[in-house]
């Protein structure tokens, strides 16, 4: 029997030692882009200091199981968190209540270096529809204590399904503190969708989140783009009190965006000049962060410069969730990138935003599901978003320059009732009717949009700006914006949808308050966006 629980200490980021990193030159290519080896160094000592200092989590619910993860870490800003490049056997449960008298599963992992140290646990076996507790153990270190939820049976008709959207969490912009809120609501699942690390170099923190007295580690005034430095990246992001809680309380289901590799990239062109063969050493290094640092199974884990992050998830005959990813296979953004007016290759039907396998994939699971509501979590703004002008301008790296991709995906929206496109991104929140059509505001919706703005990226954002005003009068599709931090809360029921739009006043200073901004409902077989 493990011990009783122990919280796990706070990180003073700042007064970490610095040291330098391991070089990745001549053999980044290799190291980046073999699969993982199947043999690890022998075992060492056991860490002399906590290594939980990254916190726990679990993800993707299934009816009969969960995935639990971890990450040793003792001196989390280091390269592999301090440890040498050696194994460390990982004891876990999972148990009934939260003081595990009752537990229904354990065993023991291995926290391999080459997967810098983390720890995924597949666990199967459990009851549909249950809350477990979870935690780990090694060396005589004790884990915080994880809950998680398991999906509903496949046969089960749930009646109400509550979760919450969020993404774009700049650590330097400022506290993560709807984090905090967000872990004490009551929800089933959180959709994580995208930016949940940013890759530019870290040399000024907003917030006051460090003393000014003290300084990150000098490899943190680099950009990223090696694997040290990716894993030190997440290392950062997970040691905030906040996300750490909020990973703690709900399994997580999650998709990334671009600044988990590099701001606008596509598929295998980056935004900035580097040769192609260097970016790809940089996107698999990026691809084997992400899956080390998240709570995925192994047919997530990444091949070299390639990883399957497109999934689905079902809860019950309630809802089916597609899990959708919009920059790995993407065609290279039209007419240069960024706010065009006027530019025809937007709706060249060669062009995908998707990619054909999986835009197929999507496709025929749209069609096939049959359970009440559908979702996508994704990461772009699908709704048709004009920023002004005569031609007005649209965004390019968004739905905007893949029209034909979008015509697709709305058209079979309009066969299946119940879709519900979730998206981040944009730093601001939206809540929009979807049309094949956006140029004919009469038409009836064939799906809703529910845009979640950012956790801190951006700063303490405002209520509304000129511009926002400006999208809701160009665009009557748009009922809602506003550029505050939070996230939005959802709830499925059998015939309706509810989305609060949570709020904060600022994010550059801790303990924020938290306000429900707007509320929407939705019906099921009569799509469109309503206040609540």
């Amino acid at each position: 029997m493990l011990p009783p629980h122990r919280p796990a200490p706070a990180v003073r980021i700042g007064a970490l030692p610095r040291r330098g990193l391991f070089a990745l030159g001549g053999a980044a290519l290799a190291v980046a882009l073999a699969p993982v080896t199947t043999r690890t160094a022998m075992a060492a000592a056991a860490p002399r200091s906590d290594p939980f200092t990254l916190g726990v989590a679990s993800g993707d619910p299934l009816p009969d199981g969960v995935v639990l993860w971890t990450r040793l870490a003792p001196r989390p800003l280091e390269p592999l968190g301090g440890l040498p490049f050696a194994g460390y056997p990982v004891q876990w449960q999972i148990a009934a209540d939260p003081a595990f008298r009752r537990v229904v599963r354990a065993g023991t992992a291995t926290a391999r270096a080459e997967y810098g140290h983390s720890v995924h646990v597949d666990v199967r076996g459990l009851r549909p529809g249950h809350d477990y507790y979870y935690r780990f153990r090694t060396g005589g270190h004790l884990s915080p204590t994880g809950r998680t939820r398991t999906a509903p049976a496949v046969s089960a008709s749930p009646r109400a399904l509550r979760f919450a959207v969020a993404s774009c969490q700049a650590y330097t912009d400022g506290y993560f503190s709807a984090y905090r809120h967000l872990a004490a609501e009551d929800l089933d699942v959180v959709f994580f969708l995208g930016d949940y690390i940013y890759e530019n170099a870290v040399t000024s923190v907003g917030g006051n989140r460090f003393d000014p007295a003290l300084r990150l580690p000098d490899a943190f005034e680099l950009p990223v783009d090696t694997l040290d430095l990716y894993r030190m990246r997440y290392a950062l992001y997970r040691s905030d009190p906040d996300l750490q809680a909020a990973h703690a309380a709900f399994p997580w289901v999650l998709t990334w965006d671009d600044h988990e590799v590099q701001d606008n990239y596509a598929a295998g062109v980056p935004r900035f000049d580097i040769p192609a063969r260097d970016f790809l050493v940089q996107r698999a290094n990026a691809y084997r962060a992400y899956w080390e640092n998240q709570p995925l199974r192994r047919p997530q884990q990444p091949s070299g410069a390639g990883m399957r992050l497109h999934r689905r998830l079902r809860f019950g005959d309630l809802a089916e969730a597609h899990v959708l990813d919009t920059r790995q296979y993407r065609s290279d953004q039209a007419c240069g990138d960024g706010l065009r007016a006027g530019c025809a290759d937007r709706d060249d039907p060669r062009r995908s935003v998707l990619g054909d396998a999986q835009r197929g994939w999507l496709l025929d699971g749209m069609n096939r599901s049959g359970t009440r509501w559908t979702i996508l979590a994704q990461q772009m703004m699908m709704a048709e978003c004009r920023y002004g002008g005569d031609p007005a301008l649209l965004d390019m790296d968004k739905w905007d320059g893949y029209a034909a991709d979008r015509r697709k995906v709305l058209a079979t929206a309009a066969r299946v009732p119940g879709t519900v496109v979730l998206t981040g991104d944009v730093h601001i929140n939206y809540a929009a009717d979807l049309r094949p059509d956006f140029g004919r505001p009469s038409a009836p919706a064939v799906a809703v949009e529910l845009v979640g703005t950012s956790v801190s990226s951006g700063g303490n954002g405002t209520d509304s700006t000129p511009r926002l005003d400006q999208q809701r009068r160009d665009s009557p599709h748009l009922l809602f914006a506003n550029a505050q931090r939070g996230y939005v809360r959802c709830t499925l029921t059998r015939s309706t949808l509810r989305a609060d739009y949570r709020t904060l006043p600022f994010v550059n200073r801790p303990g924020a308050p938290i306000t429900t901004r707007a509320s929407f409902v939705s019906d099921r077989d009569r799509p469109g966006l309503s206040p609540a």
